[in-house]
């Protein structure tokens, strides 16, 4: 009886302490308002073994981007070539973030070394580019940065260039399989500067990159990011359950092309052939409605 008796008021007491763990009302934590920052390496000689990081110092949180390489790291599908290391990433919007941009290396003494640093005021919300462009070799090296506030784009898609070279270009865009137009689309425009938007009708856009006043190109005609309407995965028949992506064939989307420089010899940027010579490659800067 005894033994039933301390069993039954351990029971009691183990029940007691249950009941204390738990919470009488869900707590909710609240959401931390975030902006979205893209980082991008367009220096053709600035750069530790792997590149360089961007980071904010001030609070401890995933958005760094890592070992970001001149270009980054262009990635050729179905004709298209897109920097893949472009991204957006959540960033906490709550207050002026403090930055760094490292050089990205196993040596220590060069991981360390600082080549930019600022702050960041974000709104939540927004998104932002930063891009490294020029060369520290002729101290022409420079970090900018702007909001990615594109106007909806309604029904037409925007098109932009973003000219990460030291020469003004030209660039027409115009409907794959015609012929390029006499007439840029953006002409003159100036190293290491963004072009405005224009809006065009949702097709399968192409890209004609030349030195300002030029005749010939500075390489291939490039096809740009076509994007994907929304669709169902069971087929025709099938609820819309996958969202749309940005392209030039979905409305809504806003696309830039950068056009980079050839890597500086003797630099610890790439050297392979690819990037012996200038290139582009497309990034989306903002998403269409999803259409679910």
């Amino acid at each position: 009886m005894r033994s039933i008796l301390r069993l039954s008021v351990v029971a009691a007491a183990a029940a007691a302490a249950l009941s204390a763990c738990r919470p009488d009302e869900v707590i909710t934590t609240p959401l931390v308002p975030t902006a979205g920052v893209r980082f991008i390496n367009a220096s053709p000689d600035t750069a530790g073994a792997y590149g360089v990081d961007f980071r904010f110092v001030d609070l401890l949180e995933n958005s760094m981007h890592f070992r970001q390489l001149f270009r980054e790291q262009p990635t050729t599908t179905s004709g298209v070539t897109a920097s893949v290391l472009t991204q957006y990433k959540a960033s906490n919007a709550t207050q002026p973030r403090q930055y760094v941009v490292f050089l990205d290396d196993t040596i220590q003494s060069i991981a360390s070394t600082k080549v930019f640093t600022g702050t960041a005021n974000l709104t939540a919300g927004t998104n932002y580019t930063y891009i490294m462009w020029g060369r520290g070799r002729a101290g022409t090296l420079k970090l900018a940065n702007w909001a990615e506030d594109v106007a909806d784009p309604g029904a037409k898609v925007a098109l932009r260039v973003i000219n990460a070279t030291e020469e003004a270009i030209d660039v027409r865009a115009f409907v794959t399989g015609a012929t390029a137009p006499a007439s840029p689309t953006w002409a003159n425009v100036p190293g290491m500067s963004k072009s405005s938007y224009v809006l065009v009708d949702p097709a399968n856009i192409t890209y004609n990159v030349r030195r300002a006043g030029a005749t010939t190109n500075m390489f291939a005609d490039m096809p740009a990011l076509q994007g994907v309407k929304a669709f169902s995965s069971a087929g025709a028949n099938g609820k819309i359950d996958t969202p749309a992506t940005p392209g030039t064939t979905v409305a809504g989307s806003a696309i830039s092309l950068i056009v980079y420089p050839a890597s500086t010899p003797g630099a610890r940027t790439p050297q392979t052939a690819a990037f012996q010579v200038p290139a582009g490659a497309f990034v989306w800067d903002r998403r269409p409605p999803s259409g679910l």
